[in-house]
């Protein structure tokens, strides 16, 4: 018996002329970098990117975490296409100082690819 895997579907494809980066495990497009905040932040894993906005993700239930500038609360980001977890969304930071963070997205860069179109 063979098996054919059907290609999959995202839920939005980025313009190829623009650089954009990628879900590392399925190739899912995530983010344009246009829309990148900060290439040197730190996630729970290590390195990770700072977006405005991110495509082909679903959130999971928003929980309070303490992270090392201070309470947040946040919720995992997950890709669409594989279900990899591949950061967090942060909902509210209770800090002043942090408060640039609310409504961007956190993707750890061993869940990433950059594709320069």
């Amino acid at each position: 018996m063979v098996w054919i895997s059907k290609p999959k579907t995202f839920q939005a494809y980025m313009d190829d002329c623009h650089r954009r980066y990628s879900c590392a495990h399925c190739q899912a497009h995530l983010g344009n970098h246009d829309d990148l905040i900060c290439k040197s932040f730190q996630g729970s894993l290590g390195h990770a990117y700072l977006f405005n906005s991110v495509v082909n993700v679903g959130c999971g239930p928003a929980e309070e975490h303490v992270l090392l500038p201070g309470l947040h609360v946040v919720a995992d980001i997950r890709c669409e296409s594989c279900r990899t977890t591949l950061g967090w969304k942060c909902e509210q930071a209770f800090e002043s100082s942090q408060k640039y963070k609310e409504g961007k997205y956190v993707i750890e860069l061993n869940h990433t690819i950059k594709d320069n179109g």
